[in-house]
């Protein structure tokens, strides 16, 4: 029997640290009349190992069953298709459902492994400052302190370092968050003409559907504004380096020297942070539930507590 095999025309993925101003872009391009665009994409690699293996079909049909984001999709699973063609098949999903010639998907980690099932696609690097990184990723509990916020940016920075030496030039374009809020219009024309299509003023109708504003100039450096010198100093003495080579000035503060012992303290002050964030969130019956199934291995009422988990999150950001 031969097995089908969805075609995409050309996908296109965004890519860059979440809190890095994808979801706005994402907004954005998923407005214009011809393009559609998925968020969260992340389903559709993380499940690859690290050497490049890809997973068993029925573990990977289990894991989507617990996978909130995918499920809000509203993809549908083809048990006829290879893992490559079925997550390829998600992207035809999105751009038939939306009646339109373009599709691309927002994806913030293991962005690399996108290249084993398209090999062509094409690519939008978006860099936010990561000192604003840092101190948004406190807000969204993944983080205690700038120290540790700063992970996300930091693996993703990597990744795209190591993938665009070798993605063609013609196949990749990079914008800054910065100049997307300052400019949002010249910035847009740019990225829809390495797309392949012309910019459109529709591409704002997201401020009608969405709880996100139009841009906004008060958006950039707010670091300069919510950390503390001691928290600028931190952050810069881990990624200062590259803070500048991403075209980021630096604050002029002293530099600072984190200790063996510091870092150890602030690893110690990060757990407890998110501890106490997730117990508020959660709440402690969903919180011991959570710990508990994982530390039993038990299956079942990990996928419980998972779906319950997400569907508080989801209340919380409506």
């Amino acid at each position: 029997m031969t097995i089908k095999q969805p075609l995409v025309v050309e996908p296109i993925f965004l890519v860059g640290a979440e809190r890095s101003g994808t979801t706005v872009l994402r907004l954005m391009l998923d407005h214009h009349p011809k393009i559609a665009w998925c968020s969260e994409f992340e389903y559709a690699v993380d499940k690859i190992s690290e050497s490049g293996e890809l997973p068993q079909l029925d573990e990977y049909y289990q894991w989507l069953e617990t996978n909130g984001i995918f499920q809000d999709s509203g993809f549908t699973i083809d048990r006829s298709l290879s893992y490559s063609q079925l997550v390829n098949s998600f992207l035809v999903q999105k751009r038939d459902h939306a009646g339109k010639p373009i599709v691309g998907a927002a994806v913030h980690r293991h962005f690399d492994r996108l290249l084993q099932i398209w090999p062509h696609a094409r690519f939008i690097h978006l860099v936010r400052d990561g000192r604003d990184v840092a101190r948004s990723s406190i807000g969204m509990g993944w983080a205690g302190n700038v120290w540790t916020g700063l992970e996300r940016w930091i693996d993703a920075e990597k990744i795209w370092t190591q993938i665009n030496s070798i993605i063609p030039a013609e196949r990749q374009i990079e914008v800054k968050y910065e100049t997307l809020i300052c400019e949002p219009i010249e910035t847009l024309k740019k990225i829809c003409e390495f797309i392949g299509t012309s910019y459109d003023p529709a591409m704002f109708g997201y401020t009608e559907t969405t709880r996100y504003d139009l841009p906004d100039p008060k958006l950039i450096q707010q670091w300069r504004r919510k950390l503390s010198d001691y928290e600028i100093q931190l952050v810069e003495s881990r990624i200062g380096t590259m803070l500048q080579e991403r075209g980021y000035e630096l604050s002029g503060l002293p530099h600072l020297t984190v200790t063996p012992v510091m870092e150890q303290q602030l690893k110690l002050q990060d757990w407890w942070a998110r501890v106490q964030f997730r117990l508020q969130r959660y709440g402690l019956a969903l919180f011991l539930a959570d710990y508990l199934s994982r530390k039993l291995n038990l299956t079942q009422w990990q996928k419980s507590v998972k779906v319950k988990m997400y569907d508080t999150n989801r209340a919380y950001f409506k």
